[in-house]
């Protein structure tokens, strides 16, 4: 169970009533005014993420090796989007845990990550094998 789901909502009635004991309805006043404040500026973020990604194709990032050096545990899906600058596309059934997204690069590279309850769990870098070589020829 998220706890957080129950907790910041009770958290916040505490503080409302904390203010009105405290300072009466011009506290209230104040209390609200920074809850509406906090949830302004986090569906300002969530917006501003999503606008980015709206500019790119669904499963596309521009470098896997750098998001795969960026993310680490317990990131949300909001916020590996953010760093992708792009949805990641679906693998696993909608509404199933673990939810399973792939971003791929130009290169053929491929970043999957596994989100728990909204978290990254687990993530793995595929890159593409490479190509023979000659003997004596520098990689490219």
């Amino acid at each position: 169970m998220n706890w957080q789901r129950i907790l910041v909502p009770l958290a916040g009635a505490a503080l409302v009533a904390f203010a009105y004991r405290s300072f009466g309805w011009s506290g209230v006043a104040l209390v609200a005014g920074g809850i509406v404040m906090w949830m302004l500026l986090h569906f300002t973020r969530l917006t501003q993420v999503l606008k980015r990604a709206a500019d790119q194709p669904i499963g596309y990032v521009g470098s896997a090796v750098m998001l795969n050096s960026r993310l680490r545990a317990n990131l949300t899906l909001l916020h590996v989007v953010g760093l992708a600058r792009a949805l990641g596309e679906q693998l696993s059934p909608k509404e199933q845990q673990p939810e399973v997204f792939r971003w791929t690069d130009n290169s053929g590279s491929r970043v999957t990550c596994e989100f728990e309850q909204g978290k990254l769990a687990r993530w793995q870098l595929e890159r593409p094998p490479a190509e023979a070589q000659e003997p004596g020829q520098a990689p490219r």
